[in-house]
């Protein structure tokens, strides 16, 4: 998989992706991850890339200009200002261009999975009082959110995402595809097929100051084994 981030900060991303599964995961060459700088598309010598908004409103916005250039070499398509342009170039294009927003759709496990099984994915981490709506109107895919909360800058949320999906991705995680079997993966319980979080597991120590690993795990009993989780996971289920 092949992901572009565009950033004002691209120093923030070198040292998550030097770690780790991702690190090994690029070194594998199972995905390509490449960050690039806003101001390489500046508007001027300055490196300019914002300007207040009309209105009135406090602070800076990101404007459309060195967005639309960065884009347009990035993805490799060209960018048709109107709903029409916008609609062809997604049944054409097959690169997902999302923008980290604070209104854009909750981020989750299903999308996670969704977007692991693309080939292209550039994402846009806003910062300041965030981008010119007409990047949100017709140059992008979708608007993702981590959560209700503020950060100072998409930068963080994006990692996010890319952490989430990478280790969906095919031998990233190893020949025992360990993310199928946890947390937010697909289980079923009671003949229905639901997402919920893993179950409580223990290692050595089997007594620690007087708490002891429940008994069914020492039993050696895989069909006694297998309802102590099963039952577990559905104390969890809402």
């Amino acid at each position: 998989m092949k992901i572009d981030v565009l950033t004002l900060f691209p120093k923030m991303f070198e040292s998550p992706f030097e770690e780790s599964i991702i690190k090994r995961a690029i070194k594998k060459g199972l995905v390509d991850i490449k960050i690039h700088n806003l101001r390489d598309w500046a508007i001027d010598d300055y490196g300019s890339v914002d300007d207040k908004p009309f209105g009135g409103d406090v602070g800076m916005l990101i404007r459309v200009e060195p967005v639309y250039k960065a884009l347009k070499q990035i993805s490799n398509v060209e960018f048709l200002m109107s709903n029409e342009g916008k609609e062809k170039r997604q049944k054409e294009n097959k690169t997902r261009i999302i923008m980290m927003s604070a209104r854009g759709k909750k981020f989750d496990q299903a999308k996670a999975e969704e977007l692991s099984k693309l080939d292209h994915i550039v994402l846009l981490a806003g910062h300041y009082e965030g981008f010119d709506q007409r990047i949100s109107d017709y140059m992008i895919d979708e608007e993702i959110s981590i959560g209700d909360y503020v950060l100072t800058g998409g930068e963080l949320a994006a990692m996010v995402v890319i952490d989430s999906v990478s280790r969906l991705i095919p031998g990233v995680l190893g020949k025992d595809e360990s993310s199928k079997a946890e947390s937010w993966s697909w289980v079923e319980i009671d003949g229905q097929k639901i997402r919920t979080v893993e179950y409580p597991q223990y290692t050595r120590p089997r007594d620690f100051m007087g708490k002891t690993v429940p008994e069914v795990l020492l039993s050696g009993d895989p069909k006694k084994i297998k309802e102590w989780q099963t039952e577990q996971v559905r104390k969890t289920i809402k």
